[in-house]
């Protein structure tokens, strides 16, 4: 059963998210009667919390404005959470662009924490360990980044001046589908307006942002991460390779890496045989010699659409392992 202290936080968090609160629709969030919320209300002023009522037709209560509560009250599986995902995001280079902010906030939340779960995750802290190199911070300002989730989310019109990889800088208008972190860095889906076309950005190759007051409905049919890895999967490269394999979608998913190839179905007309599903995978590369390695790696029969130098890597790679298969070991 609920204790009355978890129901006094859990009253305490409903109105720290702001806005004025009836006693019936706090006593229905609580499961209590309305009588038990103006007592636990009491508990709350009783800590010097600053709960403020009115009566009347749109009374309530609500926090005073400017209110903030300084101790971070959490359980050990929520203070792991948040310390972890600090690390991760100090780790991975996706924080915000001060490289101290990560740092700073988990000394904050470290000293806030009680005693013993604090001894416990300082623990965690001093011998975790991490099986990647750190990656240098390449996240746009926090500024830039909220103003960019904010265009998401209200469908709002974004001006930007970008430069690409090559030093080229361009002024766009953009519609947002969302913004999506893969990789160690920040990018955005967007329509161009100029264009009308879908476009990728990385976010650390925005000069300037500015939020428009026009708004635009776009399709959400598909993912932004999901728009995010074709796009990068289907960049032009010196070779478009067309492959198609005998297994089903998930199989070669698992196999590929994210924003590598593009997996898509085939007619039955397509298939080379009836033996079981095929799909086509798509990628572009600027080398032919590491995709008979990733076709191995897929481990099922396979045919090659194009190019045609492909199959003479193939048959290369083929010819390496069968002579290093077969060559006997030196002899102790």
């Amino acid at each position: 059963m609920t204790r009355p202290t978890t129901r006094v936080l859990a009253l305490l968090e409903i109105l720290q998210a702001g806005g004025t609160h009836t006693a019936a629709d706090l006593a229905g969030r609580l499961r209590v009667d309305e009588r038990t919320v103006r007592r636990y209300v009491e508990h709350l002023l009783a800590l010097d919390v600053p709960v403020w009522s009115a009566r009347g037709r749109h009374g309530g209560f609500r926090l005073a404005p400017g209110f903030r509560m300084p101790p971070l009250m959490l359980t050990d599986d929520e203070a792991l959470a948040v310390l972890l995902g600090l690390l991760a995001t100090d780790r991975l280079g996706l924080g915000p662009s001060s490289v101290t902010a990560a740092q700073s906030a988990t000394a904050k939340v470290r000293r806030v924490l009680p005693q013993r779960l604090g001894r416990r995750l300082d623990a965690l802290l001093e011998t975790v360990g991490f099986t990647g190199p750190a990656r240098a911070p390449v996240t746009p300002e926090t500024d830039a980044l909220l103003l960019f989730a904010q265009a998401a989310r209200e469908g709002r019109a974004v001006a930007i001046d970008h430069r690409s990889a090559d030093g080229a800088v361009s002024t766009r208008t953009l519609h947002l589908y969302g913004v999506v972190a893969h990789a160690g860095r920040w990018y955005v889906t967007a329509r161009d307006s100029a264009s009308g076309e879908d476009r990728t950005f990385r976010l650390d190759g925005v000069r300037s942002a500015t939020l428009l007051p026009d708004t635009v409905d776009l399709p959400d049919d598909r993912d932004p991460g999901e728009r995010l890895l074709t796009t990068l999967a289907e960049a032009p490269r010196r070779y478009a390779v067309r492959v198609l394999v005998r297994a089903d979608r998930s199989h070669v998913d698992r196999r590929v890496p994210p924003g590598l190839a593009v997996v898509e179905p085939v007619t039955p007309q397509e298939q080379p045989s009836a033996d079981g599903p095929w799909v086509r995978v798509r990628l572009q590369a600027e080398q032919l010699e590491w995709v008979p390695s990733l076709l191995a790696w897929i481990d099922r029969p396979f045919v090659v659409e194009e190019p045609d130098d492909l199959r003479r890597h193939v048959l290369a790679l083929a010819d390496r392992l069968t002579r290093s298969a077969v060559r006997p070991p030196p002899p102790r």
